[in-house]
């Protein structure tokens, strides 16, 4: 269903039954929440310098060979939106060391 490298890979997929407005019942499979770890708590790779016209996945693509783990930036930088992260030149943050 997700891709390798999505955060969402290695969550438990679970399902809920429900009946639908004519009583029939529905399963609804769904993801389970993914908790994000405190910052900090992965080992760091390098911290890394934000450039003018730098973006997370080509940042991400450098040091992991794979644009679509900028997720694991902004958990390890406790951003929940990838602009918070890109939204001042010079600003440091931390790359951990990539998950599984």
């Amino acid at each position: 269903m997700f891709d390798p490298g999505s955060r969402y890979y290695d969550l438990e997929t679970v399902t809920l039954q429900r009946e639908d407005a004519d009583g029939r019942p529905r399963l609804i499979a769904y993801k389970r929440r993914r908790l994000i770890s405190q910052a900090g708590s992965a080992p760091t790779l390098v911290v890394h310098t934000f450039a003018a016209g730098e973006r997370l996945d080509t940042i991400t693509a450098s040091y992991y060979g794979d644009p679509t783990r900028f997720w694991q930036l902004c958990d390890a930088n406790e951003a929940l939106r990838p602009v918070e992260l890109t939204d001042e030149i010079g600003r440091r943050i931390v790359v951990p060391l990539p998950s599984a």
